[in-house]
């Protein structure tokens, strides 16, 4: 029996969060330049969204370019820019079909102008849609991001809007990038590395942590189906009891 058919549809993690790593050691371990890992990792995000989206799972975020990978050096980071610009392109008819809409959090204002252009303009073409919520994480750090709604929260108080005692956890998680959506029940991450690489520290306070050490590009639907098992098999508690659970 594949993993897919064990399956409970009813016990879904609603939110999966990925840490996609491992495409430069991919193509080192290949003789290729790491740009080739990245274009190769284009074709397990195809197939992990398109998973997905079957099952109904609701929301799909991906770490795709941290705020730390600016500092890359400078022809990987172009090539990283020019193959999300080819590949929103490529990418959009596929995402319309299936009814996904893209989404992206982050620090959007430092990529480039095209790039930028570009994503924003599959985000308009796509906002429609209703069926699976594919978010990119771009340019994105957790700790810009809680330091971004400290700082907007601040200037509220600032200006009256917003009383201090008024603060509470809700209203800081609506002021983070990922305001209105659900925090993940589910993080992956591919490579064998077991860091969380300040990727939405406040969101998983409570998700089920799942790592692989399968390199991204050679990560695939089935790859999903066994995390999203093994995640159906843990006990989830939120501090209560197993007695009080179950």
């Amino acid at each position: 029996m594949s993993y897919k058919d064990q399956i409970d549809l009813q016990k879904l993690p609603r939110h999966i969060a990925v840490i996609m790593d491992g495409n430069g050691r991919w193509a080192k371990g290949k003789g290729k330049l790491r740009v080739f890992g990245h274009h190769n990792g284009v074709l397990s995000v195809r197939d992990v969204v398109e998973a997905a989206g079957e099952l109904g799972v609701q929301y799909l975020t991906l770490y795709t370019f941290s705020a730390e990978n600016w500092n890359r050096p400078k022809l990987e980071v172009t090539a990283i820019m020019e193959l999300l610009i080819s590949t929103l392109n490529k990418e959009i008819a596929k995402l319309m079909n299936n009814n996904v809409r893209l989404n992206a959090i982050g620090d959007l204002d430092k990529l480039p102008g095209k790039c930028h252009k570009e994503l924003l303009g599959a985000i308009e073409k796509t906002s429609a849609n209703t069926g699976l919520v594919l978010t990119l994480a771009l340019s994105y750090g957790s700790r810009n991001e809680i330091v971004h709604a400290a700082q907007r929260l601040a200037a509220k108080v600032q200006s009256g809007e917003l009383q201090p005692h008024n603060i509470d956890e809700q209203l800081f998680e609506d002021n983070l990038y990922t305001g209105g959506m659900p925090n993940p029940e589910l993080l992956i991450r591919t490579s064998g590395e077991y860091r969380i690489s300040n990727y939405l520290l406040w969101q998983i306070a409570y998700a089920e942590l799942y790592f692989t050490q399968k390199l991204w590009p050679d990560f695939r639907r089935e790859d999903l189906f066994e995390a999203i098992l093994d995640y159906q098999k843990r006990e989830r508690r939120f501090g209560k009891t197993s007695e009080q659970v179950n």
